[in-house]
């Protein structure tokens, strides 16, 4: 089923989620909710604050994009097809020794909003998947990318936060239009 996906100036997404420790049918039935709701919005991820939920819980599905990025999940090289869509509860990113990479991204709550963002183009997370077995994934470009953006989401940190000055402040006339239209939702 697909959720309603919250917009720019909604408080929750400025909240960090709660560590997740139920692992049980209601957690895989919101995660599989977040997998339809990002493939309705043919997003690449999605984090559980973007429908209005403060947990530590995130997805990402990369089958559909250019797979110029490599990944090792639990020291093995399996096909996406095999683990995508992607389930991270609880997951802790660790930057790994790499060059930063400049990509335009985009957001699911930033509708029509998209700038430059510089990150480190590899990365390490731990997580649980849905059952709370833990796992580990070793990514890069857009995979790292991804689960960067998504990360920060679950600690109540946007892409804008990350955008240097100028790219932000080309950006503010759009970014305050959507504020303001969320507000007014809002106050419905």
């Amino acid at each position: 089923m697909s959720l309603p996906i919250v917009h720019y100036n909604d408080p929750v997404l400025r909240k960090k989620g709660a560590r997740v420790t139920k692992f049980d049918p209601v957690l895989a039935a919101l995660a599989a909710d977040m997998v339809a709701t990002m493939h309705d919005a043919e997003g690449i991820g999605l984090a559980a604050q973007q429908v209005g939920r403060a947990l530590q819980l995130c997805v990402v599905d990369l089958r559909e994009t250019k797979r110029e990025f490599a990944w090792e999940l639990d020291g093995a090289r399996p096909p996406l097809e095999l683990f995508m869509p992607l389930t991270l509860v609880n997951p802790v990113v660790t930057v790994l020794p790499s060059d930063e990479t400049i990509y335009e991204e985009g957001c699911l709550s930033f509708p029509g909003i998209r700038g430059d963002v510089v990150r480190p183009d590899t990365i390490r997370v731990d997580f649980q998947d849905v059952q709370g077995v833990p796992h580990t994934l070793a990514c890069t470009g857009l995979f790292g990318r991804c689960v960067q953006h998504e990360v920060d989401h679950l600690n109540g940190v946007l892409f804008i936060d990350r955008m240097e000055k100028n790219i932000r402040a080309s950006l503010d006339d759009a970014v305050k239009a959507l504020a303001k239209e969320t507000r007014e939702l809002v106050k419905g």
